[in-house]
């Protein structure tokens, strides 16, 4: 059995601030850094007593280069860095059996802790009309590949639209979103606990967990923020306005609208 885990970090317990999650917060930062690294081993552990023979983490926050490669379980291969050509799903792939998504948070304009859909530019994503975080369009890559997720650890906002969303997926509530910028944690070590409980039943009963299977055609509507944004975002070929401040891009392959997302965000951010 081989495992994806792709890791987050605003949905790990005891995280609530952007200075926590960036590198530039010094001290709260590494604080921020040795929980999640604590989150994802408690998954690996959990992997490894229900038989998994190969497990994948994939760094999938921000300039993706923090969980703590030393202090990571040496079971499990690490990958590091930004740009990747999947991003915060780079190394998934049809040989796996499962997928984790281990400190996520919800989608932009939701009621959780830290909630943004990839960039603070991004107001909404949609995908045939549908809304959608992070957790969707991550998942239907995985689906993509025929990969369930089954497994998703964030604040109780994150857990809500992964169930609404995926349907059947054991999600892990290691913090209850108080505010934007705060949340009721559980202790790091009851989280850890939780998290490794929920592999171990997941994959106990992976039989029943199905990929979420992406859409085709794809038309991918992003609203940003501000006018100027959108000007950049629009700089995408193929790409269409439609209105001031959304972009609309349409394509019979969903991973290149997932890539399209991605660039888009990365101009609007930088434009």
């Amino acid at each position: 059995m081989r495992i994806y885990i792709s890791a987050d970090m605003e949905g790990v317990a005891g995280v609530t601030t952007w200075e926590e999650v960036e590198s530039s917060g010094g001290t709260a930062y590494q604080r921020a850094c040795r929980l999640f690294t604590g989150e994802v081993n408690a998954a690996i552990r959990g992997a490894l007593a229900a038989g998994a023979i190969r497990i994948v983490v994939n760094d999938a926050h921000n300039r993706m280069h923090n969980l703590e490669g030393e202090a990571l379980s040496f079971r499990a291969c690490l990958i590091t860095g930004a740009p990747k050509p999947l991003g915060m799903m780079e190394g998934i792939g049809p040989g796996f059996s499962a997928a984790f998504f281990l400190g996520y948070h919800a989608r932009a304009g939701s009621p959780g802790n830290l909630a943004h859909t990839y960039t603070a530019a991004i107001l909404s994503c949609r995908v045939n009309g549908q809304e959608v975080g992070e957790i969707g369009l991550n998942a239907w890559v995985a689906g993509f590949y025929g990969v369930p997720v089954v497994v998703l650890s964030g604040d109780n906002v994150a857990c809500t639209e992964a169930r609404e969303l995926l349907g059947k997926i054991k999600t892990v509530v290691v913090k209850e979103a108080r505010g934007y910028h705060s949340a009721y944690s559980l202790n790091p070590m009851v989280a850890r606990e939780k998290i490794r409980a929920a592999v171990v039943e997941a994959l106990g009963d992976l039989k029943s967990y199905t990929p979420f299977k992406p859409p085709s055609p794809v038309t991918l509507e992003m609203e940003f923020k501000e006018v100027s944004q959108a000007e950049a975002a629009s700089l995408l070929p193929r790409s269409k306005r439609r209105g001031p401040r959304t972009v609309i891009y349409e394509t019979k392959d969903y991973l290149e609208a997932y890539r399209a997302f991605r660039a888009m965000a990365a101009l609007a951010k930088n434009g």
